[in-house]
């Protein structure tokens, strides 16, 4: 699975690098010009890479760097909303969008500009597609510096590109080739944390048999984080629906969060929903890129009051959750947010590829399907999910 993911990442930001760096650098004028950004998706996965481009966007992890104007929109909503002087990405469907929009896709025709990552499997392709957003997040700022005469120089964010620094009269052409170079650089430096982060998958094995045994013997997921990690709580419990089992996803309800965060405080936000949807056995799984959240730590205290499985996906070498607040901790060995989530994403990923379906799901399946030849049918005419999971042999 890893060296699949591996050859994948190395191949994909090595073709297209370039295309990535000029794409950063006409997203840059569109914000200049007083464009946005608006994100559609078409299934539930697709909507949580949509929410997660619009937060990283207008909530900067760089000191010192602009937020810049991000929407998730549901498709009806883009006709009526979009202006031609915005950028358009989408996840899972065609960008259709009104004339003069620049538009980002993923699949042959989608867009003006289309990015088809070279796999057929829809969890490794997503996780590509993610770390292609996350670059271009970062590398819009470096074009904003260089066409916002703002002196040269890569400003707050020198520390990611010190070549700017260096050369502060570069021209448009050698930032170009200098950000494409580092999108290569990001896309090594993932590729490398996910293989550290994963190890022999023993760790992940091990994590994905107690979900799975929990989950057979009648419990629920409960999943939750805070912005990026959100929408990755969002997506993995749409993956376990999608592999016919129940979990709850304690981020998606904005009258309960928006309720507490006023009255009462936002570290609680998780926290009373663990007490509603909570039952001994059941699993709750949190994301945090710091390990220190605190309403991440209020909520897996709860949890754990309450005998539920506590299950922690973690950046920051695991920050304040390491050996006090969960039963298991899956720890990525990072301090920069993007490469935390882009590994994060792996793991639950495989969580998923290892949990065995569910019941209703065992119905469908053939006998004698093994984890090389299944396929999951769509459970009902809606399109609940476009990822094709498999079961375990």
């Amino acid at each position: 699975m890893i060296e699949t993911r591996s050859i994948a990442n190395a191949e994909f930001f090595d073709t297209e690098a370039a295309r990535i760096s000029e794409l950063s650098r006409e997203l840059a004028e569109r914000f200049l010009a007083g464009g946005r950004l608006l994100a559609i998706g078409l299934t539930p996965q697709d909507l949580s890479d949509a929410h997660h481009v619009a937060v990283e966007f207008v909530h900067p992890v760089i000191v010192g760097k602009r937020a810049l104007p991000a929407l998730a929109l549901r498709p009806d909503e883009l006709e009526r909303l979009a202006t031609p002087v915005d950028a358009v990405i989408a996840f899972g469907m065609p960008a259709r969008a009104p004339d003069g929009c620049l538009t980002i896709g993923f699949a042959p025709g989608a867009a003006t500009w289309v990015f088809d990552p070279p796999t057929t499997e829809p969890l490794i392709r997503q996780e590509l597609v993610e770390t292609l957003y996350h670059v271009l997040w970062e590398t819009v700022h470096v074009y904003l510096e260089h066409l916002g005469s703002s002196g040269g120089g890569a400003g707050a964010s020198g520390f990611l590109y010190p070549f700017l620094e260096r050369d502060a009269e570069s021209s448009l052409g050698r930032v170009r080739d200098d950000v494409a170079a580092s999108v290569r650089a990001k896309a090594r430096e993932v590729g490398a944390l996910r293989e550290q982060t994963i190890g022999d998958g023993s760790h992940i094995a091990a994590v994905a048999d107690v979900i799975g045994e929990r989950l057979a013997a009648g419990a629920k997921v409960l999943a939750l984080g805070s912005g990026g990690s959100a929408t990755d709580a969002a997506d993995l419990v749409t993956d376990l629906h999608a592999l016919g089992w129940p979990a709850v996803d304690l981020t998606a309800d904005s009258a309960i969060l928006t309720a507490l965060a006023n009255d009462i405080g936002p570290a609680v936000l998780f926290q009373r929903q663990v007490i509603a949807h909570g039952l001994t056995g059941d699993v709750a799984v949190a994301f945090s890129t710091s390990g220190g959240s605190p309403n991440v730590l209020e909520a897996l205290a709860e949890a754990r009051r309450r005998g539920l499985v506590t299950v922690a996906i973690v950046g920051y070498g695991g920050g304040q959750i390491t050996g006090r607040l969960a039963d298991h901790v899956i720890s990525v060995d990072s301090d920069y947010v993007p490469r935390i989530q882009e590994a994060q994403a792996t793991v639950y990923h495989l969580l998923c590829e290892l949990v065995p379906v569910g019941p209703e799901w065992a119905r469908q399946i053939r006998p004698g399907t093994t984890a090389s030849n299944a396929s999951l049918l769509e459970p009902s005419p809606s399109p609940v999910s476009t990822r094709r999971l498999v079961q375990r042999s």
